[in-house]
């Protein structure tokens, strides 16, 4: 008789169980406590784990919404229910050269919780470290930095100067080990106003206890920061070798929270993350949690939410459009700062402000993308969220995504014709106005380098409203004498694309 290798090697590794395992480690869950958690029978809970038991989806789905893993244990599922199951995830596997030379210190999972309750946010980190070198490793540095109002340099230093950010209003504690029986303590290594950086140290109450080679260990951490001083953002940069890198926002449900996800780089892009954000709106509280897989070094990982339970009553008529974008931050068409022309960047020297900006824009994009359908695609300039700089980005309505700083048209060529346009500081209404099938611009790359981009037709329509915006020009400025905008209800164009 023969025996099937493959049916064996399905049936000793279980993937669903590996995975629920290691999600339990992360949150510190007793098995007992994750039954209680999740609504099951401790035994049962213990069969799943140990493997003897096979998992049903609902207790997928429950063990899902009970650790918040960002989809993790729901992919888990899927594997094994499909008969793919993969080999059981070391703790600290072998990692690239590249990575390996970046330092001994492994972070084999890092966990965040932000939870946000009367008025301010108090963020939970879990690491769990792995000393790969050949040195005991005695301390962990770490970095608390905040910011009110993101891609606003000026705006941010004025309210951190003048009430910054104290140790008093931080309360930080450190844990080393499973639970919190055993303190860590931590010396300041830089206080600004809206940055700190922490050495938390191996050694406490209960003496010393560093991480030798080999051996690993989890630590934890929480600060509270009031809303005064936190924005509606959190990043998470990957500064070590990073296995597994999960966020979790906690909202109250009252608040009605849309949230959204920023993969960022040293570079000026930003792009939405490239798997959902997991959503469990059970309860008073909105749970908002995402996970992946080896990150890589230097990347950042940014979550931005609007609490739009704050923006507009829910009782009467729908809000109207230039109020729902005023609720979003669109500066609308009575403030004069739309009429001035943008200031320029001087790069590269401020190419770091230059990528600050480029991100608040990005995120006011995904705000406004979830609140209205761009068939035709969308920009947005700088002075448009009341940032006084010359940049400005474009969406195609190919997905395309074009930053351009210090723009001018120094050509128009083709066709002119006249199609409508909408712009979101006077969403009211739509113009009819005329554009060349063909412009050249002009315009500086984030190393300082002076560059010409030709664009056409709709997109070539996009770019020469967003530099308009720069040099202080709205739309109904280039409309021909004698036609007036015609209001948001007669239009017709929603969700179309340009016509050619």
């Amino acid at each position: 008789m023969t025996t099937n290798t493959t049916d064996v090697a399905d049936a000793e590794v279980n993937v669903f169980a590996v995975e629920l395992e290691r999600w339990r480690d992360v949150r510190g869950f007793s098995r007992a406590a994750l039954a209680k958690k999740m609504g099951y029978d401790r035994s049962y809970v213990s069969k799943i784990l140990s493997g003897t038991e096979r998992p049903s989806e609902a207790f997928a789905v429950h063990a899902e919404n009970a650790l918040r893993t960002g989809g993790a244990l729901r992919t888990a599922f899927h594997d094994f229910e499909t008969k793919h199951p993969v080999k059981s995830r070391p703790s600290a596997p072998p990692l690239p050269e590249a990575q390996a030379r970046a330092g001994s210190l492994v972070v084999d999972h890092d966990d965040a919780t932000l939870r946000y309750e009367d008025g301010g946010y108090r963020l939970t980190q879990r690491r769990h470290l792995v000393n790969r070198g050949a040195e005991p490793i005695t301390r962990y540095l770490i970095r608390i930095s905040v910011d009110r109002f993101p891609g606003d340099p000026e705006r941010s230093n004025q309210l951190y100067s003048e009430n910054p950010l104290t140790w008093d209003e931080i309360d930080l504690h450190a844990w080393h080990g499973q639970g919190r029986s055993n303190p860590m303590n931590w010396t300041a290594h830089h206080d600004r106003d809206a940055f700190k950086e922490v050495w938390l140290l191996f050694s406490g109450e209960q003496g010393h206890f560093p991480l030798y080679p080999g051996e690993s260990c989890w630590i934890e951490y929480e600060y509270t920061v009031s809303e005064v001083h936190w924005g509606n953002w959190f990043q998470r940069a990957v500064r070590l070798p990073t296995r597994t890198l999960s966020v979790c926002l906690d909202f109250p449900a009252e608040l009605a929270a849309s949230v959204w996800g920023l993969h960022t780089s040293m570079t000026a892009q930003a792009m939405p993350f490239a798997t959902a954000i997991g959503r469990d709106d059970t309860g008073d509280r909105h749970i908002f949690s995402w996970s992946c897989e080896d990150p890589p070094l230097h990347a950042r990982y940014r979550l931005e939410w609007d609490f739009r339970g704050r923006a507009v009553a829910v009782d009467g008529p729908p809000p109207a459009p230039s109020t729902v974008m005023a609720s979003l931050g669109v500066v609308q068409d009575t403030d004069p700062a739309l009429r001035w022309v943008a200031r320029r960047f001087d790069l590269p020297a401020e190419a770091e402000d230059a990528r600050r900006v480029v991100t608040a824009l990005n995120s006011a994009c995904e705000r406004i993308a979830q609140a209205h359908t761009f068939g035709k695609g969308m920009g947005i300039a700088a002075p448009q969220i009341g940032i006084d700089r010359a940049a400005a980005i474009v969406r195609t309505p190919d997905g395309e995504a074009i930053t351009l700083f210090n723009p001018t048209i120094i050509e128009s060529a083709g066709a002119v014709d006249e199609q409508y346009e909408g712009c979101l500081s006077f969403f009211d209404v739509r113009g009819q106005v005329p554009r060349s099938h063909v412009i050249h611009v002009e315009h500086t790359a984030i190393d300082g380098q002076t560059r010409i981009t030709v664009f056409e037709r709709g997109v070539a329509r996009l770019v020469a409203h967003e530099v308009d915006h720069l040099h202080g020009t709205l739309y109904p400025d280039r409309m021909r004498d004698g036609v007036e905008p015609i209001s948001v209800e007669q239009y017709r164009g929603t969700g179309s694309t340009w016509k050619y």
